[in-house]
């Protein structure tokens, strides 16, 4: 564990010498104490801020409000800070034996809830605070995995509320599609996914079609297992294309 601090703290000063960042958890009535991490970069920058929801994986679940940084912050930080983007960056952590979405990872289609999971609640309050703070002038939301399940959860919540959305190997419930349709998204899957089956994402994107969306892209990458996030935040592309969706049309 020790070793895993000092590693945090080593890519942070070699990585983000222009991030301002904080770690707290979030108390607020009608939500669980939710761990989070912050991330302010280029604060200096002219313009509104750009706000980024990160959700992380099964994996990185507990309260050390550590592990969720583990996929996707080094990359998502660096391309901040090289590319002078003026962001408040956000990586929540679910606490351990719950979920982002209350939903079994290996099955092939679900119903979304009439509300939302304890913890994803909570990240949406996180959001509200955020947004009031910062007045961002637009929002994405990424998510992995059990996080990728998060994020096609709280698009179907409030569709009009963000400017894209990058759901990588999560799914999401079909009959919201006609929800999605005027939303960019970027969808990433891996063909071999063992976890999560690559239906799951493929369904999604069909349906969103199927209603009539164009603002969505599909990634299916080949012979990748469910790791897809690597390749994903890898490419630079990824992240350009995310911060290049303008702020939502009222």
């Amino acid at each position: 564990m020790k070793s895993w601090k000092l590693l945090l703290f080593c890519l942070a000063a070699v990585l983000l010498p222009g991030a301002v960042a904080k770690g707290e958890t979030m108390k607020s009535a009608g939500t669980e104490p939710l761990p989070y991490r912050q991330f302010v970069t280029n604060s200096d920058q002219r313009g509104g801020y750009a706000l980024v929801l990160f959700l992380h994986g099964a994996g990185e679940r507990g309260n050390d409000n550590e592990a969720q940084l583990r996929h996707g912050y080094r990359e998502l930080l660096a391309y901040c800070e090289k590319n002078k983007i003026k962001a408040v960056l956000l990586f929540p952590q679910c606490p351990a034996g719950k979920q982002w979405v209350d939903e079994p990872w290996n099955a092939l289609r679900h119903t979304m809830h009439e509300t939302p999971s304890a913890p994803l609640a909570a990240a949406m309050k996180l959001l509200d605070l955020k947004e009031a703070e910062f007045k961002p002038d637009r929002l994405y939301v990424a998510g992995i995995s059990m996080g990728g399940y998060g994020t096609w959860d709280l698009i179907s919540r409030q569709p009009d509320r963000f400017a894209a959305a990058l759901p990588i190997c999560g799914g999401g419930d079909v009959a919201q599609a006609p929800k999605l349709v005027k939303l960019p998204i970027l969808a990433v899957h891996g063909n071999a996914d063992v976890t999560v089956p690559v239906s799951r994402s493929r369904d999604m994107v069909r349906a969103i079609w199927n209603a009539g969306g164009s603002q969505i892209i599909y990634q299916e990458l080949p012979e990748v297992g469910h790791g897809s996030w690597g390749p994903a935040f890898g490419n630079t592309n990824t992240w350009k294309w995310l911060f290049s969706q303008p702020k939502p049309q009222k």
